[in-house]
């Protein structure tokens, strides 16, 4: 309790001195201005959506305000009287300047035309980039097209990118720290059992951009203790007929061919973006086991090896068409479609000794499997704006349905003592449909203010049989391992939210109530698990403006963590025969109170966003290792399984860091440092049928640190390279070591700038190795596990009728980013 009233009274402290800094700097109020305009092409007369404002004090050269013109050409900026220089600019075309403007009242500067700058066609590819990472207040946007580092690769090459997230050496990912967290695909949540192997599935040049979203409000689901990942695929939006054709190719043997097509009329956008992937993962790890008799003295040593390779090929699509129904009314309707097929080899070899480390046999287990599977989705979107000013209605809805097949042989062979020799297979069929409808009305109240409300209902139900068959039960069925999951989900959501301004304190407070059915049951073994709750979830924001350049914001959420994937899925990984992961159908939700207090500044060359933020979360997840009761040849089998243990507290400080120090060098770096206290008991019972309770009480601190750099060389070669680090940190079990990973890229431009070749490595030194020490009474152990080893990718792009710098004159507005959210 007292570590709790620490951690309030800190960001107490902390929030309270930066608000008092900031109101000390801006001074006594004074009344401002309004500054409007419209900005058009001057060739065209065609209004400029996204021309850049900048008013700068024409005696400090300091820039004072600034904006971004709406649809219409059309801008308005608040600024306190006085003489300013007004910039007006956009990509490609020549700037405008209006020097010595004496603003002493509100003013409309009337209609600027700006001329399209010929000279500049060249050269704008490289300067008029988006950052690789767009940090705002309300969340980070990495943008995936400028990054070379992924070419080739998957979403999960991606997401080890972006800021405050990590994705471990099995694909997990981490928010902040915590795998609580919810994926969003095109702004709608993905419920797939496996969302390591899912993600896994999709190709990185199918993505458009990541959104983090670490803080969420009451608008979007209440699932995701740490926060929410939105994905966003590729959608291309230019007129007439466009795209880009990306052929690659790896080692080891990976290679694939897509093609993202677009062709545009004025009421109608076709788009699809399609391809083939074949991709091979080879993987290593170990475990060095010393394990103890009843009275603490060593009983033995078992030092498994593991080697592994897995292939995947597979074909996917998403095709749609977008109707531009009126100026104003958009329907946007896609397909998405994708069969995989894949192989995984998996031999663990193990070399036993005595307590004095005198060999005593050697044996191995070669894990063969085959899986496929089909995966669809339609999905629906509908927008209509009532007006410029925000007022809209959207309604989205989608439905899918996905199919996967999962087949292995595993073969046990004793080379000491062949008598021992096993022999076994396992059979998983899983078929999983999900519904999705949503609608969100926003509806501006006057200046500043903004009211939304919303519902969304979300049903989801899958299947699974799984069954191992072993030589040990006479090739009969393993009870005990094998089960028919069924998981059925109804979610009800209903949300409001009202945000408003005044003076320089932006303000939001939502509400979002959802009630939950949950059946989680396994059929053969007749144990149903229901869970069924409704709770609401309240959340507030508010938002000081210190000056243009910089803001600060607190912020609070209650959020819920439902378990998915790995942590409900009982299928057990049967790998090793002595070490075995499954899943815990019985697992409850956890609850967490977020709060948030962030800070960001912009100067010419950097952008500094920081945060400090505090989570407290009851019924957390944990995994732990205990003895399942059985004996392979007189060793106990270690079970590992995630369960519910009581309370978690984490308190931390990021910030992400933006610089560029000359115009062609980039870097990208962020920092995240926390400290986990979690407080918790486990009961188990052991081989003698005795109960044992564990304390689970455990205080980590830890870190996480990425840098990534981006540079222009000679020849406009362009060199890419990042670098990645998590501190160690303590479990209630043992202790996680470091991990750090180096990954470069180099690309080129050629056929006049119309195709790209890149070259990446992931994983220079071959280092990405999860590490960890486990201490048990019974055995303790040291592990390391590598899922892929270092890899060399090299692709070629080419852009059919479009330059990486088109701009979209004449996209509609659309509901790609999840938006409607109020922004201050």
């Amino acid at each position: 309790m007292r570590h709790t009233l620490n951690y309030y009274l800190t960001f107490t402290l902390f929030f309270t001195f930066l608000l008092s800094v900031a109101q000390q700097r801006s001074g006594p109020a004074v009344e401002k201005i309004k500054i409007t305009g419209t900005v058009i092409e001057k060739m065209g007369k065609q209004p400029l959506e996204y021309a850049t404002v900048t008013i700068i004090n024409s005696k400090s050269a300091k820039v004072e305000a600034g904006g971004i013109t709406n649809p219409k050409g059309e801008f308005t900026i608040d600024v306190t009287p006085g003489v300013y220089i007004i910039k007006l600019e956009f990509i490609s075309f020549k700037s405008v300047l209006l020097k010595d403007q004496n603003l002493k009242k509100s003013t409309n500067l009337g209609i600027v035309a700006l001329a399209e700058d010929i000279s500049q066609l060249n050269e704008v590819i490289i300067r008029a980039e988006k950052s690789t990472v767009e940090i705002k207040l309300d969340k980070k946007v990495y943008n995936v097209g400028q990054d070379m580092l992924v070419k080739g690769g998957t979403v999960s090459d991606v997401l080890e990118n972006v800021p405050s997230v990590s994705v471990d050496i099995e694909g997990n990912i981490s928010l902040r720290g915590s795998n609580n967290v919810r994926v969003f695909i095109d702004g709608r949540p993905s419920n797939a059992l496996n969302m390591a192997e899912a993600l896994r599935q999709i190709p990185a040049d199918a993505i458009d951009k990541v959104e983090v979203i670490t803080n969420p409000s009451a608008r979007y689901d209440a699932e995701g203790g740490a926060g929410i990942l939105n994905i966003i695929l590729k959608k291309g939006k230019n007129r007439g007929f466009n795209g880009s054709f990306i052929a690659s190719t790896g080692i080891p043997e990976t290679y694939g061919i897509s093609a993202n097509l677009n062709y545009k009329t004025e009421k109608l956008n076709y788009f699809t973006s399609t391809g083939y992937d074949y991709r091979t993962n080879e993987g290593a790890g170990l475990t060095d086991s010393q394990y103890f008799n009843p009275d603490g003295s060593v009983s033995n040593y078992i030092y498994e090896n593991r080697d592994t390779k897995r292939t995947r090929k597979g074909i996917s699509t998403k095709t749609g068409v977008e109707w531009t129904i009126t100026p104003t009314t958009f329907w946007t309707n896609s397909i998405s479609y994708r069969q995989n097929s894949g192989k995984d080899e998996d031999l663990v070899t193990y070399n036993a000794s005595d307590s004095n480390k005198d060999f005593t046999s050697t044996s191995y287990r070669l894990n063969d499997g085959n899986d496929s599977g089909k995966d669809f989705e339609f999905s629906s979107n509908f927008i209509k704006n009532f007006d410029d000013e925000g007022h809209k209605l959207t309604v989205d809805g989608s439905f899918s349905k996905n199919k996967d097949n999962e087949d292995s042989t595993i073969d046990g062979v004793n080379l000491t003592f062949p008598d021992q020799n096993t022999f076994g297979t396992t059979l998983n069929n899983e078929i999983q449909e999900q519904f999705q409808f949503q609608t969100d009305y926003v509806l501006p109240t006057g200046e500043g203010s903004q009211f939304e409300a919303g519902y969304k209902g979300n049903f989801n139900t899958l299947n699974k049989d799984y069954a191992i068959f072993s030589s040990d039960n006479g090739n009969n069925k393993d009870n005990f391992l094998s089960n028919t999951l069924e998981y059925k989900e109804k979610i009800n959501a209903l949300y409001t939210q009202y945000g408003f301004k005044v003076n320089k304190f932006s303000y939001l407070f939502g509400l979002r109530w959802e009630d939950t059915n949950i059946d989680v049951n396994l059929l053969e073994t007749n144990e149903y698990n229901n869970k069924r709750y409704n709770k609401f979830f309240p959340s507030a924001f508010v938002n000081y403006e210190i000056s243009y350049q910089s803001n600060i914001a607190l912020s609070y959420s209650k959020r819920l963590s439902r378990p998915r994937g790995r942590f409900l899925d009982p299928t057990p990984n049967v790998s090793s025969n002595i070490n075995i992961f499954r899943g815990n159908p019985d697992l409850d939700p956890s609850l967490t109170d977020k709060f948030d207090l962030g800070y960001i500044n912009r100067w010419d060359k950097v952008t500094f966003n920081t945060s400090m933020y505090f989570e407290n979360t009851v019924d957390v997840f944990s995994f732990v290792r205990y003895e399942s009761g059985d004996f392979v040849n007189g060793t106990p089998v270690i079970l590992s399984t995630p369960i519910n243990i009581g309370k978690e507290q984490r308190f931390g400080f990021e910030f992400t860091l933006n610089y560029s120090p000359i115009k062609k060098w980039k870097i990208n770096s962020s920092f995240n440092l926390f400290n986990t206290k979690t407080t918790g008991d486990f009961t188990y019972i052991n081989s003698e049928d005795i109960a044992i309770t564990k304390n689970l009480d455990n205080e980590a601190f830890s870190w996480f640190a990425r840098v990534n750099s981006r540079l222009t060389l000679p020849y406009k070669i362009e060199w890419q390279a990042s670098g990645t680090y998590s501190g160690p940190s303590n479990t209630a079990q043992g202790r996680d070591l470091a991990l750090y990973a180096i990954n470069t890229a180099f690309s080129k431009d050629i056929l006049k700038d119309k195709a790209t070749v890149a070259f990446n490595v992931s994983d220079i030194f071959n280092s990405r190795k999860r590490r960890s020490e486990t201490n048990l009474a019974s055995v303790s152990n040291y592990s390391e596990f590598q899922w892929r080893k270092r890899q060399f990718n090299l692709s070629f792009t080419y852009r059919l009728n479009s330059k990486k710098t088109d701009r979209d004159k004449n996209a509609p507005r659309n509901n790609d980013d999840d938006g409607g959210g109020y922004q201050g």
